[in-house]
Order: C-alpha cells, then structure tokens, then sequence
C-alpha cells in the first residue's frame, strides 16, 4: 500500500491539509511533528519541515526511515523566475536544481553535487502528470505548468540576481527547500514531485507581493495536494 509524505515549510503550506486529515499518530523528531494517518482514505504523513535546505534534507529522511513513505509531495510557495508564470500561477517540478552550490573549480557544472555524475534531480513522472490533472480539475481557472525548481538558502528579491539565476540554471521558480528534498528522495529510491504556488516575483517587489499573496498561493498548492493523493 502505498503512504504519501507531504512536506511543506512554513505552517500555513500544510495546516489545511491536516485539518481535514484523520490522525492516528503525531510523531516529534528532529523539532518536527508527523501527522500520520488518512487524507481522503489514502495513507499519509503530512509535516512541516521548517524553512531551508538542512531542515528540508532532514525532514525527507525520517519520512524514509521513520515512515517508510512510498511517495514524497512538497508543497508551498515560490518566487517566480519565468515572466509566464505570475503570482496564483503554479509550478509543477520537472526537476530540481541546489542554485547556492558551487564546486566549478574542479569541473563540475554550477549547481552539482560532486560524485553524483549530474545537477538535475528529476521529479517522478508519474506523479508530475498526476499533479497536472488534479491541478485541472480543482485549480481550473490557475495557469500551471512543468518546469524546474531552483533552491538555496536565500529568499530572492533582488532583479539583478534574478536575472542571474535565469541565466545560469533558466529556472522557473525559486524558493529554499524543493532542491535538499529531491536529493534525499533519490538518494532513498523515493518517487517525488513538488509543487509551487507563485507567491512573488524574486525581485525589488517581493518584499511587498510575498506578506500579501503567500496565503491564497499556499492554499491552491494544497488543494492540489488533497485531490493528487486519492489517486496515487
């Protein structure tokens, strides 16, 4: 049977989803508390992980050891990096890239974790056209669509290293966790996608579009979530 890890960072990416969860167990490890049970009838561990990369990594691999979990969905916010996608768009993973990582003196590419042959952590396709249809049918009138997460310990809000960002790794969206949640689930054989509802636009502006839109992109991105595992 399969049991679904949802991790999100930040309270409000995952409170509606455990209001409408039943909780068998909570389970505090590492600063976290596990909320196992069902959503919708499907197994569940829903968690929030904390902001950035260690607390991300850390809370992926108790989901394996802990939870044995099957699959692994990360839900939230981001900051966009493609002038298509605007605030209340949504990002689906088609893979993950640590932006803050940086080994080029010995050869490798901007971004790539030494000895692992590549950059690219790429999500499970199975689940990213899952992510998609369920967006369709709940989301109708959000524009979604398949693209790469870029993550590093730093919020974004500044145009120049925006553009840089694009430039080195043409990402998508940017945010600080999707990245060390996507190594650790390779690295454990664990199926995963993330989710990202646009919340900014990574610029000069963010720091007045994120306190106002981070609510209502937290909720879309979950109620994608809700209706995606009833069918994995």
């Amino acid at each position: 049977m399969s049991k679904t890890g949802i991790i999100g960072a930040m309270d409000l990416e995952v409170d509606e989803l455990k209001s409408k969860m039943k909780t068998s167990r909570i389970v505090r490890k590492a600063g976290m508390e596990f909320y196992e049970g069902t959503l919708h009838g499907a197994e569940v561990v829903i968690v929030r992980c904390g902001i950035g990369k260690v607390n991300a990594a850390l809370c992926t691999q108790i989901l394996a050891d802990i939870f044995e979990v099957t699959h692994i969905i990360n839900t939230g916010v981001a900051g966009s990096l493609n002038a298509k996608l605007d605030i209340g768009d949504i990002l689906i993973s088609r893979d993950a890239i640590h932006h803050d990582l940086d080994v080029t003196i010995f050869g490798y590419q901007l971004g790539e974790v030494p000895q692992m042959g590549f950059r690219e952590f790429k999500a499970d396709e199975n689940l990213v056209e899952l992510a998609r249809h369920s967006c369709e049918k709940v989301n109708p009138d959000i524009h979604a669509m398949v693209g790469r997460v870029i993550s590093g310990d730093q919020f974004i809000s500044d145009k120049t290293v925006k553009e840089r960002l694009i430039a080195q790794f043409q990402g998508d969206c940017t945010e600080m966790e999707g990245a060390s949640i996507a190594h650790g689930a390779y690295l454990n054989g664990i199926p995963f996608v993330i989710i990202r509802a646009i919340s900014d636009k990574a610029d000069d502006t963010s720091e007045m579009e994120y306190p106002v839109f981070e609510r209502a992109a937290a909720r879309h991105s979950a109620r994608l979530v809700e209706d995606m595992v009833q069918s994995i």
